[in-house]
């Protein structure tokens, strides 16, 4: 099998009769999303735990069995851990989720570009099992895909030769620029044609799922980069791999586009559930937290358990913002009124770990 020779974007010549009905949704539904998103005071604390949930379904994609209370649990406390085995696992979540954070700093500064995608892959690959396949770096070998052991010729597909990719890559950050006829069409092709270049040794499935709520931000279309599809990539895992091949065979777009719409709609809805589930589990939990507390700092307390769903006792006395006088009384009566649980009591100088299990739950839906 040869090299893929990718198309130039944009796309000429798409049927848009195929998919207008489904942009006319998708587009709505990430407009009510985004309206919901708008009226989070504190998006950064509040829907911290999506974050994380992406970043432990996005790398579930690639092979880690590490859940989202896996990945917080260590980092309340690494002694935690049952298995050395999924520190790995746990460490490509966490390095995933830096990333993501990385890509919207920057966006901060300046418009994507490839140079901040490498800086943003080199955080992907650290310290984890990808670190010896140049992170920070786009591929001068050529690549496939394929089963454990296959050759070139035996591959599903091949990505193209280093010197296509190349060029590739500069039209494909030139179309990022690009003011084409809908925005959320050209997330679908931006995202495909990621994959179909392949630029990375490692990494590239979740590179271009980390830029999908990148392109949406860096488009006006969300204010907050927080809109995931990896659940649904997830899901339809083999409809995914197929729909791109349609593409690399065929070179028709249409039912890569339909799909991808799909996705958007099926998450928009999911992302509105578990956002109104998280504002009112928010509003609920401060009354209950004045009542059952009756603390001056109940507020920072429901901060910070919030923004940390699973802490140690160490961190809540240091980070919390709560008079450590006052910490333990809060912790005790968080515990007693069923607000938080405990994973693991504290013993001599090793911290007790606890658990806000309430807000997991709506993350893990």
């Amino acid at each position: 099998m040869k090299p893929y020779k990718p198309q130039r974007l944009p796309i000429e010549d798409l049927d848009w009769s195929a998919f207008i009905e489904l942009v006319g949704k998708a587009n709505r539904f990430v407009a009510r999303y985004d309206g919901l998103l708008q009226s989070v005071v504190n998006p950064e604390v509040l829907l911290a735990p999506l974050r994380t949930q992406e970043a432990v379904l996005s790398s579930k994609i690639e092979g880690t069995q590490a859940t989202l209370e896996d990945v917080m649990e260590f980092e309340a406390d690494a002694d935690t851990l049952q298995s050395e085995s999924k520190y790995g696992d746990i460490l490509e979540v966490i390095n995933y989720r830096r990333a993501l954070l990385k890509g919207k700093e920057q966006m901060n500064v300046r418009p994507i570009n490839l140079n901040d995608l490498l800086k943003i892959h080199e955080i992907l690959l650290r310290g984890v099992r990808g670190e010896r396949k140049a992170p920070g770096n786009f591929r001068k070998i050529q690549n496939w895909i394929g089963s454990p052991g296959s050759t070139m010729e035996q591959a599903r597909f091949v990505p193209p030769a280093f010197p296509d990719m190349m060029e590739g890559l500069y039209n494909w950050e030139k179309y990022l620029h690009h003011e084409d006829k809908d925005v959320l069409v050209q997330l679908a092709i931006v995202h495909a044609q990621f994959e179909i270049l392949h630029p990375f040794i490692d990494g590239n499935g979740r590179i271009g799922r980390i830029l999908i709520p990148l392109f949406l931000f860096h488009k006006g279309i969300i204010h907050q980069p927080v809109f995931y599809m990896s659940q649904y990539l997830d899901s339809n895992r083999q409809l995914y791999y197929d729909a791109l091949k349609e593409i690399t065979d065929t070179g028709r777009w249409e039912g890569w586009i339909q799909f991808f719409l799909s996705g958007i709609i099926q998450q928009a809805e999911k992302n509105v559930k578990q956002t109104r589930e998280i504002i009112s589990l928010y509003d609920t939990m401060k009354t209950v937290m004045v009542d059952k507390t009756h603390s001056q700092y109940s507020i920072q307390c429901l901060d910070y358990i919030f923004s940390r769903p699973v802490f140690n006792t160490s961190d809540f006395n240091k980070s919390s913002g709560v008079p450590k006088t006052s910490a333990s009384r809060l912790l005790k009566g968080m515990e007693e009124n069923g607000i938080i649980s405990c994973v693991r009591r504290g013993a001599g100088r090793k911290p007790g770990v606890f658990a806000f299990r309430k807000l997991l739950d709506i993350a893990n839906q």
